[in-house]
């Protein structure tokens, strides 16, 4: 059976050179996307079997999407395709359910394998990726509760990606009022008081890479 695959990612040669690879391997690319709102849009019409994230994309991180893709095509499987090895990103991602993690280092010799582990129920990282796990792990640092929603951390990324609540209401669909009430909950839950703060505490938990 032909596994069918979402490619996310917003530099254009990489979208393409993951195409090349993965066609030549017998994979169906059914969507290819630049950011991760369109990602989830595409993920909703195709349902694709595997969705290919890159981490850091605009609008809306990969980890992220990655969330709202498993809520809207929960049969969708999510691989994250990324630069990043820290212990900070890693854990996020485990945290939010990402069944694969893999290094755009190592993408040549782990990505055919690593969507195929996925399309069978399984999860795959990088061999790079598991020490890092483990110490976190052992520290339980990185498995902290998230005191954000999902919402919250939506908006959180754009307030860090210098949008204007009325910027953010249109972006989300929602009013201004709205955003802005987010934008004052996610203050008090985190104890800022001005956007720079909450840009520090975006670049701090990877919702945004500086």
């Amino acid at each position: 059976m032909t596994i069918r695959v979402l490619l996310a990612d917003d530099h254009l040669i990489v979208r393409q050179g993951l195409k090349a690879l993965l066609a030549r391997e017998g994979f169906e690319i059914v969507a290819e996307a630049e950011n991760g709102r369109d990602a989830l849009r595409l993920a909703q019409a195709h349902h694709a079997d595997v969705a290919v994230l890159d981490l850091a994309m605009p609008g809306l991180n990969g980890i992220d999407a990655g969330r709202e893709i498993m809520q809207a095509s929960p049969e969708t499987k999510i691989l994250l395709l990324t630069q990043h090895a820290e212990e900070p990103y890693l854990t996020s991602a485990m945290r939010a359910g990402i069944h694969g993690y893999i290094l755009k280092s190592q993408a040549a010799s782990d990505l055919v394998h690593a969507i195929r582990e996925l399309h069978r129920g399984r999860t795959y990282l990088s061999a790079a990726l598991s020490q890092v796990l483990v110490g976190a792990f052992r520290e339980q640092a990185g498995f902290r509760q998230d005191p954000l929603t999902l919402r919250e951390r939506e908006v959180l990324q754009l307030v860090a990606e210098g949008q204007s609540s009325k910027e953010i209401a249109q972006t989300l669909g929602i009013s201004a009022k709205t955003a802005e009430s987010h934008r004052s909950r996610i203050m008090v839950k985190l104890g800022v008081h001005e956007t720079a703060g909450l840009v520090r505490y975006a670049i701090r938990n990877r919702l945004v890479v500086p």
